[in-house]
């Protein structure tokens, strides 16, 4: 009995010591379990829904930007002539070998009268080209003009109505990091629109500090060149000339001509027939840290002066050998590129603000730019425009001079008595006064034409050269 007893107080006193743990420990309390549900809701839900709206509501919006663009975006057809591979058949019947060969490119309509700017290798060697619009319409096109230095060109087509056109931006407003828009007709696909952003700028591709591209990761592929690149207002403000790729296609970053670049290049073509160059007359390189300890000095941003062209702006306006370029019409100059792609919006007699840092004083020089005095001719080297003082020496009243002769055929020329101060005076039996002369004649003829050039050597003698 007593045994009995003794088990059921056992398990009265642990039923009770359960109970009580229970209630202090494991049974939810109402306070909180109303708590719990109402804060869980409001502490995470609402949040959430508004970040995402506030990210919708941030987000650019490119529908007008693209729906506007695409309209003035144009397909642009080269038919050229290309020597294929001869064949048997070829061979015995005497025909020729060359072949029709088409491609694609885009182009942007820049006026409501016809006007399109396109990339110049878009249309190089062209025999015929047609454009194609948004609507289906098909144009033949003339070319007008173009420049291969920064690979514009101008087209024209005959409508009898005003098109819809994109409008220039200013391409030194845009920044890094900005969203924009690449409109064209990649691989035949018509009206195609990629979005990025502003990866770079004044970005030079070829090391020899003659482009400065704007470098954007919108997705661009053959076919886009010559189309336009426009921000979220529908500026334009590059155009779309070329990918960095290992496989010819698109994989990261795609590179424009800037719009003040090509707008210029377009005015110019337009009103002079050529591009007319700004040259500022100063000989050198972008400082970095390497350059900097060579020089002994600390700079290592700005373009150093290593020399200055005779009669150039630079030297009128005092600029000197040792001076350190910082900006450009205040805009900063941490590479060559960054001063060759301002000048190159620049015209002859255009005046621009320098400022330089000498003996470590900054001071801002204006400086009138003047017109290209050289240009590199093909077989023979780089000549200039003479003085009177050249023309004096050899009883002249017109000619230009080789300044440098063509590494690969100096040797030639000087066996022939050719020497750097020798004057051309005629090409192809035209005379020439001036090296837009020389452009002129040259870019008039057909790459296999023959070429002659008359000359006065070291004696005073009247010499012909002929090339074929």
């Amino acid at each position: 009995m007593k045994k009995i007893l003794t088990l059921i107080f056992v398990s009265a006193l642990g039923g009770m010591l359960t109970l009580g743990a229970y209630k202090m420990y494991l049974e939810p309390k109402d306070a909180l379990v109303i708590t719990k549900t109402e804060t869980s809701p409001s502490s995470f839900i609402p949040a959430s829904n508004i970040s995402n709206l506030n990210a919708i509501a941030n987000a650019p919006d490119f529908t007008t930007a693209a729906e506007n663009t695409v309209h003035s975006v144009v397909h642009v057809k080269n038919t050229s002539i290309v020597a294929g591979r001869m064949t048997y058949r070829d061979l015995f019947s005497g025909r020729s070998s060359a072949r029709p060969q088409v491609g694609t490119g885009s182009g942007v309509i820049i006026s409501p009268d016809g006007y399109i700017i396109t990339n110049n290798h878009v249309i190089n060697n062209s025999q015929e080209l047609t454009v194609t619009l948004n609507d289906n319409r098909e144009y033949d096109a003339k070319i007008i003009g173009s420049d291969d230095k920064t690979d514009i060109a101008l087209l024209k087509i005959d409508v009898d109505e005003d098109l819809p056109y994109t409008t220039f931006g200013d391409s030194d407003q845009a920044k890094l990091g900005e969203w924009v828009l690449a409109v064209g007709n990649p691989f035949n696909l018509t009206s195609t629109v990629t979005a990025g952003i502003i990866s770079a700028k004044s970005r030079d591709l070829t090391g020899e500090s003659n482009q400065s591209f704007i470098q954007t990761d919108a997705a661009v592929n053959p076919g886009n060149s010559g189309g336009a690149l426009v921000n979220t207002n529908g500026d334009l403000i590059g155009i779309n000339t070329a990918i960095s790729s290992q496989t010819g296609s698109y994989i990261g970053y795609s590179f424009a001509v800037p719009s003040n670049i090509a707008r210029k290049v377009v005015e110019d073509i337009m009103e002079y027939g050529n591009v007319q160059n700004g040259i500022l007359g100063v000989v050198g390189g972008a400082l970095n840290n390497t350059f900097a300890e060579r020089l002994n000095i600390n700079e290592t941003e700005g373009f150093y002066v290593d020399d200055v062209e005779e009669g150039s702006g630079a030297q009128v306006a005092g600029i000197q050998k040792g001076d350190i370029i910082k900006k450009i019409d205040h805009v900063k100059i941490t590479k060559f590129a960054d001063l060759r792609g301002h000048l190159n919006t620049k015209r002859p007699d255009d005046v621009v603000q320098i400022t330089i840092l000498r003996d470590g004083d900054l001071e801002e020089i204006p400086v009138t730019l003047i017109k290209n005095q050289t240009f590199t001719m093909p077989l023979v080297g780089v000549v200039k425009n003479t003085d009177k003082k050249d023309l004096k020496q050899f009883n002249l009243d017109n000619g230009v001079k080789i300044i440098r002769l063509n590494n690969e055929y100096a040797q030639y020329w000087k066996q022939n008595g050719i020497m750097e101060g020798t004057i051309i005076t005629a090409i192809d039996a035209q005379k020439v006064n001036s090296i837009d002369d020389v452009q002129n004649i040259l870019k008039a003829k057909s790459p296999n034409e023959p070429l002659q050039i008359e000359m006065i050597n070291s004696r005073g003698e009247k010499e012909r050269y002929n090339f074929r």
